[in-house]
């Protein structure tokens, strides 16, 4: 006679806990943690400490090896400086021209490339050739070649063979800024027009197409078609500049000797570098460097809100 046995319950597996998810998960991603704790460190290290440390050391005064506590002193005592308001001005100077050259120059370069069907590739080498050479070569060249006060000099000579009349360029009080926006602009206009070329080429044609069919000329196209469809591009790179050409410092210190004639190159961010090293005034020069922080940080914050209003 057969003994009936129950059938045996189903096992069951106990669901995993909160804690071991915790583990897997951390352990799978161990490598990218890795790299992101690298990369922090290196901020904090390099970046974020220099930062902490310069606002700290603005409102100190140091002498003689001896550390006080002075509050808003070093502040009061920069701003009182003449040379700062003839910085600052000198600095919106440059960045307003610079707005106005090295922003909307490269666009239209980015549009003209865009046109051409053959030697395209040629062409983007021969723009971006001046981003690859050494900064200060380059400057080196401008100083010597193309800004020299006779007519020996590259720009001089074409204005006396069309018989207009000479610079002195660099030693011109007038004249420095622009000349200082004209090198910066050959300097680094070929990144801005290659960022502007992948963003014209991901307008889709059928759009060109219907302005064309709606009798749309070329300057109607670029204001109605390429603009709209590359302000996300356009806005960014006017932040960036803003941001970069504020910290004018290697143009005023090889093409015009640092402060200029009649300080007419003198920047913000070359009067912290005199301060620092040619008065030993590392407190002034860190007040000076919170200032420029701080108005950076407002460029930056008005950016943010209006990128994301529009958006």
């Amino acid at each position: 006679m057969a003994i009936m046995t129950a059938p045996a319950p189903p096992r069951t597996t106990a669901a995993p806990s909160t804690s071991s998810k915790s583990r897997r998960k951390i352990r799978d991603n161990l490598t990218g943690h890795a790299f992101l704790i690298g990369a922090v460190i290196c901020f904090a290290l390099f970046m974020w400490y220099p930062m902490i440390r310069g606002v700290v050391m603005s409102f100190q005064r140091t002498r003689r090896g001896e550390t006080t506590w002075v509050g808003w002193d070093n502040y009061v005592r920069i701003v009182a400086d003449p040379s700062f308001w003839t910085a600052w001005q000198n600095t919106f100077y440059f960045t307003v021209l610079a707005l106005v050259l090295g922003y909307v120059i490269p666009f239209l370069v980015a549009i003209l490339l865009n046109e051409f069907r053959h030697a395209k590739g040629y062409l983007r080498i021969l723009v971006y050739l001046p981003v690859m050479l050494p900064p200060a070569s380059a400057l080196f060249l401008f100083k010597f070649y193309a800004y020299d006060p006779s007519e020996a000099g590259l720009f001089n000579a074409i204005l006396a063979g069309l018989g207009l009349p000479t610079s002195e360029w660099m030693q011109s009080p007038t004249m420095t800024i622009p000349a200082m926006v004209i090198a910066s602009t050959w300097m680094n206009m070929g990144s801005a027009v290659l960022i502007y070329l992948a963003s014209l080429q991901n307008i889709p044609g059928e759009l060109y197409e219907a302005a064309e069919l709606d009798g749309a000329g070329l300057v109607k196209r670029i204001w109605h078609v390429t603009i709209p469809q590359t302000k996300l591009i356009l806005a960014l790179l006017a932040m960036l500049q803003i941001v970069a050409t504020m910290q004018l410092f290697i143009e005023p210190l090889i093409l015009a000797n640092g402060a200029g004639t009649q300080d007419s190159a003198t920047s913000v961010a070359y009067l912290i570098y005199q301060h620092g090293f040619f008065q030993n005034d590392l407190n002034g020069a860190a007040a000076l460097g919170v200032i420029m922080l701080v108005v950076l940080a407002a460029f930056s914050a008005v950016y943010v809100r209006l990128s994301t209003k529009e958006n």
